[in-house]
């Protein structure tokens, strides 16, 4: 009960919070901690970390080798949670339907396992999904770091590791935070977003919170065929601003060195060509005496020809998702013949695409199987969505597509699981329920009256060893 009371509280949490930045939003896990510990207070960013537990059925808890653990290493590192059983592992977090999230996972093997994968040639590799849709491959060499940003489909997010025969999956961190809804307009409920990178250029160190409200990670990046300029000047943000850039991000920025006209920002390969990549620049100039202005560049396809806005955000953004046939991909600033002053830019993101090619079960039903679980302590393969992928299906649970193709739960088999206490009000609300089976458990009356109202030509109820059949009324 206790359990069930803390997954209640954390979906009243979600569902009531403002959507004003703060950690009201922030939901901050260290798996592998002892649940025996209340928690603890990140030493950085004063954000609380949670244990694990509530959120997940299986795995084991590590520590990274004592070796590995080295001075400044962030505290929510040095724990993990190993998944040395099973094919797919999955997490369950509250959410509210229909809100923005950017979620996070880090992964450090610290040789936790004594294997010496964390410095090998053929490191641990694994796959994450994003409720039944692929969202990264994990190839831990030493760090990594996944992260998201999509449009929560119901009041849980299944977060799903899955061993692809290449070492034991592991995480170390998961971060979810609540996004404005303005944020990221290209986030909706059909199309989520993988980060593949964050950068704020000509900064010392890693911007996250409180500087970043959202505790968005803005990493470092140098070259030394750049300069690098600031101002102490305010930069004022635009009402109903995509992106939000904190202002200490676009405080500096990095420009052609020199005579330099051009501006390399960023040239990686190697990545399949079936990825689809968008980009979102971000700008303030930091003076208004002489021209600044050039053409921007992603995949040698022109995106604009721009001026910064002195001390005010700006973005620049390609039109669609972007794919390369040979894996290699660019982004250059190129100064025109009319400006007087090379190209600047503060920070970039670039995002790929999540492809949402697998269907999902009716959220309310979802909702409604989660309600359930929790209530009777159901086990079983019970996580991530209860009718897909068809291979992880839940035991005893058989969905249908309905007319207008949404998955409805139409049969739920619960006999002989250790069930205790009294018939749940919410089988009920599974509105396309057929066939219920509770025989062989220790449940008890009264039955729900609606159990006798199901519109549908029979409903079927095994209770007691007995089976019920009740007529439309």
């Amino acid at each position: 009960m206790a359990l069930f009371l803390l997954f209640a509280a954390s979906i009243l949490l979600a569902a009531t919070a403002h959507h004003v930045p703060g950690q009201e939003d922030f939901l901050s896990i260290d798996c592998g901690l002892d649940a025996a510990f209340s928690g603890r207070m990140d030493t950085y960013t004063d954000i609380p970390y949670v244990s694990d537990g509530p959120y997940i059925d299986g795995g084991e808890n590590h520590e990274i080798a004592a070796d590995q653990q080295e001075s400044g290493l962030d505290a929510d590192l040095l724990t993990l949670r190993s998944f040395p059983t099973g094919t797919r592992n999955c997490y369950a977090l509250p959410a509210q339907s229909g809100a923005k999230y950017l979620l996070r996972m880090q992964f450090l093997h610290g040789n936790y396992d004594g294997n010496n994968k964390s410095s090998s040639s053929s490191p641990v590799q694994f796959d994450l999904y994003l409720g039944t849709d692929y969202w990264d491959t994990v190839q831990n060499g030493s760090y990594w770091w996944s992260e998201a940003v999509f449009v929560a489909w119901a009041s849980w997010v299944p977060v799903c590791l899955l061993n692809t025969g290449r070492g034991t999956p592991f995480v170390n961190t998961l971060e979810l935070r609540q996004l404005e809804d303005s944020l990221y307009p290209d986030v909706t409920a059909d199309l989520s977003m993988s980060t593949f990178e964050r950068i704020n250029l000509g900064a010392n160190t890693t911007t996250r919170y409180p500087d970043d409200p959202y505790d968005r990670f803005w990493w470092r990046r140098a070259s030394s065929s750049w300069a690098y300029i600031s101002t102490q000047s305010p930069i004022v943000q635009l009402e109903h601003d995509s992106f939000d850039v904190p202002v200490s991000v676009l405080q500096r920025a990095a420009i052609a060195v020199g005579n330099d006209t051009v501006l390399n920002v960023l040239t990686w390969e190697g990545y399949k060509a079936s990825l689809m990549f968008k980009v979102f620049l971000h700008f303030a100039d930091f003076q208004k005496s002489q021209l600044r202005q050039f053409d921007i560049y992603f995949n040698n396809q022109r995106l604009d020809n721009y001026s910064p806005t002195y001390l005010t955000a700006s973005s620049v953004q390609s039109s669609g998702w972007s794919k390369s046939p040979d894996g290699v991909y660019n982004i250059t600033l190129a100064a025109n013949n009319v400006s007087v002053l090379p190209p600047m830019m503060s920070a970039y993101e670039i995002y790929s695409l999540i492809a949402h090619h697998t269907q999902r079960t009716f959220s309310k039903d979802f909702d409604i199987m989660m309600s359930i679980k929790h209530k009777y302590g159901v086990i079983k393969n019970w996580m991530g969505d209860p009718c897909f992928p068809v291979q992880y299906a839940w035991n005893g649970v058989k969905c249908s597509n309905t007319t207008d193709n949404t998955t409805r739960i139409i049969s739920l088999d619960l006999s002989n699981s250790n069930l205790h206490g009294v018939i749940s009000d919410n089988f009920t609300l599974l509105t396309e329920l057929r066939f219920l089976d509770l025989s062989g458990n220790s449940t008890n009356g009264p039955i729900p009256d609606s159990l006798c109202k199901k519109n549908a030509n029979t409903f079927i109820f095994r209770f007691a060893f007995s089976f019920l059949t009740f007529p439309l009324s």
